[in-house]
This record gives structure tokens, sequence and C-alpha cells, in this order.
């Protein structure tokens, strides 16, 4: 097949693995409001759905022995997509309709402000500053570089302790829900629409970088992250067009704290070593770079104004995007 007709397989794949995740979401979004947790904490549970597509591209490499497609995709997606989704919910919600509008944010518009809930701080942007401290000390060290079985193990069990601290700490009242026999099928046909996606996702992958004499670490990074992000951009223009502000910013950190966690274990599992260890390090700086601005943004709101992510800050999250694929082409990789 010509480089043309991969790249369009690839595209569909990653639209075929995020319809899949999309209506793995609903069930996932009524058992929230079911059980009675917030909005940021459900964002947690969310994230297990939003990043399937992540971990079923990240069983696919281990499975198929293309191990740093999956690397470079579960790395590279957790730096690209937590800009991309503010900067998109930053410019969606600055012309809201009436109805989708809260009682301040016409205040918040003219102050040039994305009012977000503090309490995304601490549920989730906090915990997963904490998941990316343990995946830089399980992976780093020379002792102990390269992904590993035990790694993995370890790095489910902080999936588990995220999202028991986040459903905990956002207990509220329960809602009633309806359920229909529509959305259970649906969640079936997603679930089958998820594995078929991830599958010719690597698979095109695989083929692209071959064809451009690629390594699989910077096809993931720069081949299949970058697609993976681009349906999650169109659901947050969605979200937060809605007036569902908080919901639409903070669900990407569910969703990446999932990446690192869960998506990490198969990869561990087969065991994965680090080739390029200088552009492994660069990476992993600027994903922790990037959590530790997001969540220092919100919390530098003030009570008069709000928290959430001023212009200046929100640009400051795309310079960083911009200087990140800098970096990382003409400092560690060198490409002329």
């Amino acid at each position: 097949m010509s480089i043309w007709l991969w790249a369009l397989v690839l595209l569909a794949a990653v639209w075929a693995a995020h319809w899949g995740a999309e209506h793995l979401a609903k069930p996932l979004k009524k058992l929230r409001k079911q059980w009675g947790f917030s909005v940021a904490a459900g964002g947690a549970l969310i994230g297990l759905a939003a990043a399937s597509p992540e971990i079923g591209i990240n069983i696919t490499s281990a499975v198929t022995g293309v191990g740093d497609i999956g690397l470079g995709t579960m790395f590279g997606s957790n730096v690209i997509a937590i800009p991309l989704m503010v900067i998109t919910a930053y410019i969606a919600t600055r012309h809201l309709k009436n109805k989708n509008k809260d009682g301040g944010h016409q205040e918040h518009k003219k102050e040039h402000l994305l009012k977000v809930d503090p309490t995304a701080v601490t549920v989730q942007a906090l915990p997963y500053l904490v998941i990316v401290a343990v995946v830089a000390i399980l992976t780093v060290p020379s002792a102990w570089r390269g992904l590993q079985p035990m790694d993995g193990w370890i790095m489910l069990g902080m999936y588990i302790a995220f999202l028991a601290q986040a459903l905990l700490r956002g207990k509220k009242e329960s809602e009633k829900v309806e359920w229909k026999k529509k959305e259970i099928w649906l969640a079936v046909a997603g679930l089958v629409a998820l594995g078929l996606g991830a599958f010719f996702t690597v698979r095109a992958t695989e083929n692209l970088v071959s064809s451009f004499g690629l390594s699989q670490i910077v096809g993931g990074l720069f081949i299949t992250a970058p697609m993976a992000a681009l349906p999650e951009v169109f659901a947050t223009w969605s979200v937060a067009k809605s007036g569902q502000i908080t919901s639409g910013v903070t669900s990407v950190i569910g969703d990446h704290a999932v990446t690192l966690t869960v998506a990490f274990f198969p990869l561990a599992l087969v065991g994965l070593p680090v080739g390029n260890f200088p552009l492994f390090v660069t990476v992993l700086s600027f994903v922790g770079l990037v959590g530790i601005l997001y969540a220092a943004f919100i919390h530098m709101g003030s009570k008069k104004s709000g928290h959430g992510f001023k212009r200046w800050q929100v640009a400051t999250l795309g310079g960083v995007l911009l200087v990140y694929v800098g970096v990382v082409l003409f400092g560690v990789l060198n490409i002329f």
C-alpha cells in the first residue's frame, strides 16, 4: 500500500477507536451520576473510556512486537493533549449561547478567563503529577531504566489509588438515571470498534514510519499521538460549548492519568528497553512541565476573578507545546 493509503487507514482507525471510546464513556457518565460523584471526580472514572484508544494501541504494540510505537504515543499524547484541550476550551467559551452561560460568564469573558473548578487541582492535577513522578523514578535511573513487568503492576496500582481518591473525595448525592438497551449495544459495538481501530492504528503507523525511514518511537510521538488527540479536540470543543467548562478542561487529566498507568501496563508486562534515552528523558520532562503548569495556572486564580486559565496562561501552554516540538526535532533528533 502507498503512503497515502496508510495515512487514510490511520485516520480511519483513530476515528474508529475514538468512536468506540465515546460509546463506552456514556455508560460510565451515567454511573457517575447514579453513584453520586462530582464532575471533577468522575473525570478520573470516565478517563478510563477516554484513554481506551491508547490502551488498545499499547496492547496491540506489545503483542505485535512494536512497543516503541505505543511508548511514543503514550508519552507524546500527554505533552500534546493538555495544552490543546485548554486552548480549545478557551476559544470555544468566548462566545457561548445564553442558555449555556453561568451567572458570571460575561465577567469572566471580560477578564479573559477560562473558569475552572479549583478542586480540579487537588482531585486530579496533583495526583496526576505524582503518577508522572513515579513513572520517572521507575524508568529513568540506570539500574531500573526501561519498562519492566514489576513497573507495570506498580502503575496499575497507582491508577487504582488515583481513581479511589478522586471518587471518595468527590462524593455527592446520587441522581436517578435511565438505562436504555440501545446504549448497552452501542457500548458493545464501541468495544469492537476500539479493538479494530487500535490494531489498524498500530499497523498504519508501523508502515508509515518504515516508508519515511523514521524510528518507531518518533512515529508514535509525531504521527500517532497527534492523530489520537484530534477527536479529543473536537469532543472538548463540543463539551465546552455546551457550558460544561470544568468537565471539558479536566477530563484530559483523568484521560492521561489512565494513559500513564493502565496503558503503561501492557508495554511493561512484555518488557521494553529505552533505546533513545535522551529523547525519552526530554519527552518525560515536558510531560511533567505541562502538568505542573496546568495545576499552577488553575491554582493562581483569585477570589475576585475565580480560578482557571487566563489568556496569557493559555498562550503559555501553547508556547510550551511549540518549544517541545522544537527541542525534540532540532535539539534531540537533529533532523537537519
